[in-house]
């Protein structure tokens, strides 16, 4: 894109955040599906109601039907003099508030805005209705709401969420107790105050008045008399304060900051809380927080959620999110568009406008260190968790690469005569191993096929098969099997990785069901990463017998032993080692790979865990605590022995037998 498709687009960005948005008409709100009601003698004559609202209240339909409320008392045998007028939009907002948060809250609730102080009608800002649009999707199909948060700092995320309890409690549910729990006792005195203040300018709609008292002569548990609700403030420094509460909704603030010792810790007070509160419509439990390392128990809970491992609807929002987070340039835009730096193009990548980029920029210079500002202004979750240790790859280069990820053509397992789990028992059965392979589609299946073998013609060295060896169990690694396909480096392509099988499994069926993936791309060069097997000896030491029985039947195995010397009856060391010596090695080539964009990816989770890549503080490397890195070592060790081979070449037809040569490290 050229300078001036840049600024075209900058512009298109701002107007998009600029449009239109009005709560108490519904303008611009997209949380829910909305239909437009025409009201000429209404306080404001076009609404955008709740669609839900319009197909369940019949009032509504009859409304549209009439046109005015004045025709509509008139048809009701009410004469529409301004009293009536009034009464019936008294009864009209007292219908929406209960279907339409965003109406409610610019209605009836304030918060005081930060510069000047004043009370202010709670309209919401663009990451309040991203985090509410994810809020009502659970809502509105009856599921109980159970969300984590993760954010940027100084948004309102915490007050969407106590606010729209607060909605629960005072539109929807008598009898309905809520508890918040902050990391702090200072922050949990806002949150008193907060409450307080939201009800300074709220509406008689029923003839009484909305109040906080004391309840029981508690400093912290307010009670609302007309709702017979509870709201408890403790924090998570006095844990007394929130045990033993009857809540059915559960808030926790800053969880990833909450005290983490002996007697006091996150799962232990989450649990007892969490432990009494229903699984029903309208409950509600949210874990927000800013992150604060990995491994806690926040990270841990972002991680289930992203897995889809957990009952929790993940909702990430990004600082470029937030309107406040933007500073006009003072310099022109051409002039500005030179200066960004590879980081600042990841940003603009992301959706970023240049005015965002701009704060950002500035917002650093006042900041420590980049992992700081990235933590407290996170652009993505991966980006907000990842500063313990030192990111080996460049960021901007991954999010490059993933713009040629896709869906797989297809998923499911390869079969063939023999199963490769019956090889052990039945020695028989070896060779039907890998006779008349084919792909059994499934949707479960743990082979993903981008593109499939070429099957029309022989091109030697083309395919090329890397297995990573992972554990049994479902908390183990996982084993993974990577086909890189090097056809396009015969016209100065890159090659493309075309197929990935993940999973868990006994390493004596991996390494025929790796035998079999490398046979049905063309009897691809087979190499293993034998770390796992000869170093940590995760499944015993007889690794190299399966090799070497393999190696009866497949004869085109990557080998660290020179080709001469097992000729001479030396014992191959099959495979590529990854040691201290080789492992920079890999970790440099990729590098000058992703940097120049020299290969194409095709799975996003390789993507992922490219990002999730770091140097830890005592100098190995590895994947960030709760993460993996299965996948993209298959990458590492493949792309830098994929580009050491000689380039594909069409197979020329002979009368003569050749035997096949072994390529290993020596070859190389």
């Amino acid at each position: 894109m050229n300078i001036s498709g840049i600024i075209a687009e900058n512009q298109y960005r701002l107007d998009i955040i600029k449009l239109p948005y009005d709560p108490i008409t519904g303008e611009g709100s997209d949380t829910f599906p909305r239909t437009l009601l025409k009201l000429p003698d209404a306080p404001f004559p076009l609404q955008f109601i709740p669609q839900k609202m319009y197909d369940e209240f019949p009032l509504c339909q009859q409304l549209a039907k009439a046109g005015t409320i004045s025709l509509y008392l008139e048809k009701n045998g009410i004469k529409a003099d301004t009293e009536a007028i009034n009464l019936f939009m008294i009864n009209w907002v007292k219908i929406r508030i209960k279907y339409d948060f965003e109406f409610y809250a610019a209605l009836c609730l304030s918060i005081k805005d930060k510069i000047s102080k004043k009370y202010v009608p709670f309209i919401l800002n663009r990451g309040q209705r991203k985090l509410l649009k994810a809020i009502e999707t659970q809502r509105l199909a009856g599921l109980p709401i159970r969300i984590i948060l993760l954010k940027a700092r100084q948004w309102g995320g915490s007050t969407l969420i106590q606010l729209y309890m607060l909605w629960i409690q005072l539109v929807h549910k008598k009898n309905w107790n809520s508890c918040i729990c902050a990391h702090t006792k200072d922050a949990a005195k806002n949150i008193r105050g907060m409450f307080s203040n939201a009800l300074i300018n709220y509406p008689l709609f029923s003839g009484e008045k909305i109040e906080l008292q004391p309840y029981e002569r508690t400093d912290n548990i307010k009670y609302i008399p007309t709702r017979g609700c509870t709201i408890t403030v403790g924090s998570a420094e006095t844990p007394n304060s929130v045990r033993s509460q009857d809540a059915v909704m559960v808030h926790y603030s800053e969880v990833a900051f909450f005290p983490n010792t002996e007697g006091n810790r996150p799962e232990e007070l989450i649990g007892s809380v969490s432990s009494a509160v229903a699984r029903v419509p309208f409950s509600l439990i949210a874990y927000e927080s800013t992150a604060k390392g990995i491994g806690n128990f926040f990270h841990t809970q972002w991680l289930l959620a992203q897995k889809k491992c957990s009952a929790f609807l993940s909702v990430f929002v990004s600082w470029f999110e937030i309107d406040i987070y933007s500073e006009p340039l003072d310099l022109p835009y051409e002039d500005f568009i030179h200066s960004m730096s590879d980081y600042e193009w990841f940003l603009w990548e992301k959706g970023a406008t240049l005015e965002a980029i701009n704060w950002y920029r500035l917002k650093r210079k006042e900041q420590p260190s980049d992992s700081s500002m990235k933590e407290e202004f996170p652009s993505d979750d991966i980006e907000a968790f990842q500063h313990s240790g030192q990111s080996v790859f460049q960021v901007e280069h991954i999010e490059k690469l993933r713009k040629e990820c896709r869906e797989p053509e297809a998923m499911g397992e390869l079969i063939a005569d023999a199963p490769a789990s019956g090889a052990k028992l039945n020695p028989q059965s070896r060779k039907c191993i890998l006779q008349n392979l084919k792909f059994a589609t499934d949707s479960k299946g743990k082979f993903k096929i981008w593109v499939f073998p070429d099957k029309t013609q022989t091109i030697l060295y083309r395919y090329l098969v890397i297995v990573d060896t992972g554990g049994r169990s479902k908390k183990a690694d996982f084993s993974v099997i990577t086909v890189i396909d090097r056809y396009w480096l015969m016209f100065g392509g890159k090659p493309e990785v075309v197929a990935q099988w993940r999973g868990h499994i006994d390493h004596d069926i991996l390494a025929w069901t790796s035998t079999q993936i490398a046979t049905f791309y063309n009897n691809a060069l087979l190499v293993f990463e034998s770390n796992t097997a000869e170093t940590e000896q995760t499944d015993g030491d007889h690794t190299e017998f399966i090799y070497d029985t393999i190696a009866n039947f497949y004869t085109n195995l990557y080998s660290r032993t020179p080709a001469d010397q097992i000729r001479q009856g030396i014992p191959a060391k099959w495979g590529f080692h990854t040691n201290k010596s080789t492992k920079p090695l890999i970790i440099d080539n990729f590098i000058a790979i992703i940097r120049e964009q020299g290969y194409i990816e095709r799975d996003q989770q390789a993507c992922n865990e490219a990002r999730w890549y770091e140097k830890k503080p005592n100098g190995s490397f590895g994947a960030i605590e709760g993460q993996h890195d299965d996948i993209i070592m298959t990458r590492l060790i493949g792309l830098y022995i994929c580009f050491d081979l000689p380039l594909p070449q069409l197979k020329i037809t002979s009368s003569r037998n050749h035997k096949k040569k072994i390529i290993g490290e020596a070859s190389i």
